[in-house]
């Protein structure tokens, strides 16, 4: 990375650090952002960092850093800001309800959300053109985030839905209203993925016989698979996904004399806000507050309030 590069990171993207704490940084705020929010204040997380210590964070400083992390910048800018809006709202959920680490967040993606640093996307081949677009998708929807009746929603997102996203009952096995199967018009992304399985590994991880026989496959209303019959027994799809590491439920499973294929299309849980979908949406001429109206139905778009 070149010298100009890094100072015009430091001037722009990097906050002051002090142990423990890091404060909030100077931003480079867009010309003319398209309906900007009025609320200013800063808001403060705690966040886990890769060192386990537990740190104060600026709100947007973390958002920020997120986006760059979750979503390719050459997506969008109006899905690159309903992405900021749901990272957001997700982010203040986990604090809030202590989903995660009582209360804190942290920047491991495993566990919360995918997170970058400016610096090291830069050294990785990422552009400064980049990291100003993503930087301006945040701030043009500075404390945006969205409310069901009174309260903040569970803003999940993933990655592709391949055509149709999913109920979040069919998944996590708990039913909201926002997190229902809507429609998802990616026309790329990660379609048509083949997982082959030795026949034998694939009866042993079940516990099956040799002589059980595929039976019935139902499928959910989101395009997914719900359950498959195999001898006796029955698999959900989210049993079957997890044991094989399939991208996503959506699969046609063939089985032959010596292995079993899993078809596979769309990556993710398939709950919330399809990123490739978000894109497609975007393309198309619509607004990320009307993106985020058709992944999250019900929901309403405004400023983070202190309650």
């Amino acid at each position: 990375m070149s010298l100009f590069w890094k100072q015009v990171l430091q001037s722009l993207v990097f906050g002051l650090v002090l142990p423990g704490i890091l404060f909030s940084t100077v931003r480079k705020v867009p010309e003319a952002p398209v309906d900007p929010p009025t609320a200013q204040t800063q808001i403060w997380i705690p966040v886990i960092g890769e060192d386990g210590r537990l740190r104060a964070m600026e709100l947007e400083d973390y958002v920020f850093r997120v986006v760059l992390g979750e979503m390719p910048a050459g997506f969008h800018m109006e899905a690159l800001k309903a992405q900021a809006v749901a990272a957001r709202t997700y982010t203040l959920w986990m604090v809030r309800t202590g989903d995660r680490h009582g209360g804190a967040v942290c920047t491991d993606f495993s566990c919360c959300q995918e997170y970058r640093e400016p610096e090291a996307y830069l050294e990785a081949g990422g552009s400064g053109e980049s990291v100003e677009k993503v930087l301006s998708a945040v701030e043009q929807t500075r404390g945006q985030v969205l409310y069901y009746g009174e309260e903040l929603i569970m803003a999940t997102y993933f990655a592709c839905a391949g055509g149709r996203t999913e109920d979040a009952a069919v998944v996590w096995g708990t039913n909201y209203p926002y997190l229902q199967s809507v429609s998802s018009p990616e026309t790329t992304g990660y379609d048509d993925d083949v997982v082959e399985v030795p026949v034998e590994d694939f009866l042993g991880a079940l516990g099956c016989a040799p002589e059980d026989r595929l039976g019935s496959v139902i499928y959910t209303e989101g395009g997914g698979v719900a359950s498959v019959s195999i001898g006796q027994q029955k698999y959900t799809g989210v049993e079957l996904r997890s044991l094989f590491g399939l991208r996503s439920t959506v699969f046609q499973l063939d089985v032959t004399d010596d292995k079993v294929l899993f078809r596979t299309k769309g990556f993710g849980h398939r709950v919330g806000l399809s990123q490739y979908g978000s894109d497609a949406l975007a393309q198309q001429g619509q607004r990320y507050d009307q993106i985020l109206a058709h992944y999250y139905q019900g929901t309403t778009l405004g400023e983070v309030r202190n309650d």
